[in-house]
């Protein structure tokens, strides 16, 4: 259709107003091939999600604290900065650069922390028994159980399909989410949102195992499974003693 346009446009009027027709011709056709701004993903629950690591991390008992009260909260306001930045600028992929990086290195500190918390409660636990109560062991491992459950799905949102934004150009996936399969069930332009990457470490916390999202990449298989490992020894052993306690 658009070379019979072509053709019919080159063939009436003069040289000149036939390279004029052409040039608005072609003009109109780049413009209607030009790619459709990325849609920016909501960072609201992102930003509780931060929120809330920051807040139990300064909520755990001082023996137990990694991070001084001031630390967390200028971790998670340093994440929370370039995290609302991105809607409200115009040098978004600046930001969504920031962001990433920022992220990443939230995940480090705050999952570092989580593996220390650990076993500083595996440390009390079984050395200094009679310094924390089994009320104490237990707030402080549900505490440690959700930070880690947090950390690692900024993580997995962070890194799948190359971040938030990059997932609508369809590059390799970590996990193969349900509604991959399912293009009859879901939008055309469907993609995985912080939800069900949170979903996803919540489950792998839960089940200690794979559920609806299946892992494709080493990466992705070895996160999880350290999820898991922390998850189970926080529910097992830290978290079993302190019902123990609690029960005599």
């Amino acid at each position: 259709m658009q070379a019979a346009a072509l053709h019919l446009i080159i063939r009436g009027g003069g040289q000149t107003e036939r390279r004029q027709r052409v040039s608005l011709l072609v003009i109109s056709l780049v413009m209607k091939e030009a790619p459709q701004a990325f849609r920016i993903e909501p960072r609201w629950p992102v930003i509780l999600t931060v929120l809330a690591v920051g807040f139990l991390l300064t909520a755990l008992p001082g023996r137990l604290r990694v991070l001084p009260v001031w630390g967390a909260w200028v971790i998670a306001i340093g994440l929370i900065v370039p995290i609302a930045a991105i809607p409200l600028t115009t040098a978004k992929a600046r930001w969504m650069r920031i962001e990433r990086i920022v992220t990443l290195l939230f995940f480090v500190i705050s999952g570092g922390g989580t593996l220390v918390m650990l076993g500083r409660l595996l440390e009390a636990m079984v050395y200094r028994s009679g310094e924390i109560n089994g009320y104490q062991l237990l707030v402080s491992s549900i505490a440690t159980w959700v930070i880690n459950v947090l950390t690692f799905s900024l993580l997995y949102w962070q890194i799948d399909r190359g971040g938030p934004e990059a997932r609508a150009k369809h590059t390799r996936p970590d996990w193969l989410f349900p509604q991959d399969g399912a293009h009859e069930d879901v939008p055309p332009d469907w993609r995985p949102t912080f939800v069900d990457y949170l979903y996803l470490s919540y489950s792998t916390a839960t089940a200690f195992s794979t559920t609806d999202a299946v892992p494709l990449t080493a990466r992705a298989k070895m996160l999880m499974m350290i999820e898991s490992a922390i998850s189970l020894v926080t529910i097992v052993a830290v978290a079993s003693r302190a019902i123990n306690i609690l029960g005599t």
